[in-house]
């Protein structure tokens, strides 16, 4: 035996670096996989606060303009009635009541 190596032994010894680097490869695999998702979870994340954003000052923006004018509300109620039907329920459940049957007679009156 004397310099020869059997096939078993190689075999054996082999087999443990490839199972050994198999799994560094799929550790590292694993680590740049993290690193490359974790920018796209943070870009993902700041895509939905800014459009959380958007929809909050947006829908302020519409609340103060429908609460500032009639002739909006009027504009409203012609175009898109379901959201000033929300504001109206939103303005009674706050305790504000009268504006819709303000907006009502105001708008009958100018037909006539």
């Amino acid at each position: 035996m004397g310099g020869r190596i059997s096939g078993s032994l190689v075999r054996r010894e082999w087999g443990g670096l490839l199972r050994g680097a198999s799994l560094q490869f799929w550790g590292h695999v694993e680590d740049r996989m993290a690193r490359t998702l974790e920018p796209l979870a943070k870009k993902i994340f700041k895509g939905v606060l800014v459009a959380e954003l958007v929809g909050v000052f947006g829908a302020y923006f519409l609340f103060s303009k429908m609460h500032t004018s009639q002739d909006f509300r009027q504009t409203m109620s012609k175009k898109y009635p379901f959201i000033l039907e929300v504001y109206y329920k939103s303005t009674e459940k706050s305790g504000m009541y009268g504006i819709r049957e303000l907006d009502q007679k105001t708008w009958l009156n100018s037909k006539n």
